[in-house]
């Protein structure tokens, strides 16, 4: 995480990425039973698709602007597909359907550094890539995300899918604010 947060460079972000997704893999699947290993894969399958997203849009930034610097993501269809892979990474709607599968598989200890540790590198990419983000896509994903949050959290009776699901909400609160006021983005993320 500490990586991926200080770094200027696409490719030390995207390697602190993978640390961070490899890091967690093996804590998920310490139960042996079938669904720990389950929620293990899917974690794995979906954060290696967003990261292959996040190098790729960083790639294609790169060969249109001629560096690989993070806050200059200036090619549109780049910070588009950079916008869908965080959202991927961190849980937004419409991407958010492997948490409340991953954290029901998990320990209700690593579903708790899930929903939050986890969602620190990917919360610094948005902090420091702002500026060229999509805000439309960004304030679409976010209240819809509020919106799946708030109503999948109704009909649950386990308390790691609605711990799922008000990370949902939660994340679709901050990635709208984001757009207006990054410093409540941050000061909501502590909290």
């Amino acid at each position: 995480t500490i990586i991926t947060m200080t770094s200027h460079h696409w490719l030390m972000a995207w390697a602190g990425l993978e640390i961070n997704t490899l890091a967690i893999i093996p804590i998920i699947a310490t139960t042996h039973n079938p669904r720990a290993t389950e929620a293990a894969m899917k974690y794995f399958l979906t954060q290696a698709m967003a990261s292959a997203m996040i190098l790729f849009s960083s790639t294609i930034n790169a060969w249109q602007t001629g560096t690989w610097d993070i806050i200059n993501m200036t090619y549109p269809p780049a910070h588009i597909m950079l916008t869908m892979a965080l959202a991927m990474k961190l849980g937004l709607a419409p991407a958010h359907f492997w948490l409340p599968e991953v954290l029901q598989g998990s320990t209700m200890v690593m579903a708790l550094i899930i929903v939050t540790w986890q969602k620190l590198a990917p919360m610094t990419l948005i902090y420091l890539t702002i500026n060229n983000l999509s805000p439309t896509i960004l304030i679409f994903m976010g209240v819809l995300s509020t919106i799946v949050g708030g109503w999948g959290g109704l009909n649950q009776t386990q308390s790691r899918k609605i711990m799922a699901y008000s990370s949902i909400a939660h994340l679709g609160w901050m990635a709208s604010i984001s757009t207006i006021m990054m410093n409540l983005m941050i000061f909501n993320l502590m909290i």
